[in-house]
């Protein structure tokens, strides 16, 4: 996570992280490690019925372990803050006592990786709705993907239209639970003045679609 030099010798601002950068990444990733753990418990509940009425409908819940990928970047706006947040927080959900095991640092990583990869489209330049819902999307999308393609997914036997349907809805809860609220918390968090020493301190004046 080093400058990006656009002339020998010269950095650009604002893609050099900080002290304060690292340190709000860190607390947002344990918040969303926090925030895992209780999914966790919460999905135990739902999965039973909602896998009973039909299996794949239970992607409509994943958004929520996503969160942190993309408030993260919302929040610090440098490169890699998608992957880390979300990868540190799976590792303190895993330190908490995951029911899912070692394979949440898989997910944490490919779920972050999909939220990057929508930043990194848009440069780096784009932090407003849509590109807070596509990053969503990208979490999973990813997520999906990894839980029914990987050897260590949980839906290596489902049937091929029933992979495509749970990585949907894998796909629009992350786009409404990860990227809509992630996108509403960080207005919100800019109202208080928290976000002062970073560009997203501007987040709650800022247009919703441009």
């Amino acid at each position: 996570m080093t400058g990006i030099s656009a002339k020998p010798g010269i950095t650009k601002p604002g893609y050099n992280w900080r002290v304060v950068d690292i340190v709000v990444a860190a607390l947002i990733s344990i918040a969303g490690g926090v925030i895992f753990w209780a999914w966790d418990q919460m999905a135990a509940l739902v999965s039973t019925p909602m896998t009973a009425a039909y299996p794949p409908v239970t992607g409509i819940i994943a958004g929520g372990w996503m969160i942190p990928a993309v408030l993260g970047m919302l929040i610090i706006r440098k490169p890699g803050a998608a992957i880390f947040c979300e990868t540190v927080a799976a590792t303190s959900e895993l330190i908490m006592g995951s029911q899912y095991g070692t394979t949440v640092l898989m997910s944490g990583l490919l779920q972050g990786l999909g939220a990057e990869l929508i930043f990194l489209a848009f440069m780096y330049k784009k932090f407003n709705l849509p590109a807070s819902l596509l990053a969503g999307a990208g979490a999973g999308l990813f997520c999906g993907l990894n839980d029914s393609f990987l050897p260590w997914g949980w839906n290596i036997a489902y049937e091929a239209v029933d992979k495509l349907a749970y990585i949907a809805f894998c796909t629009v809860s992350g786009a409404v639970i990860a990227g809509a609220l992630a996108w509403i918390a960080t207005r919100g968090l800019a109202k208080t003045g928290v976000l002062s020493a970073f560009a997203s301190r501007k987040a709650a004046s800022e247009p919703v679609f441009s």
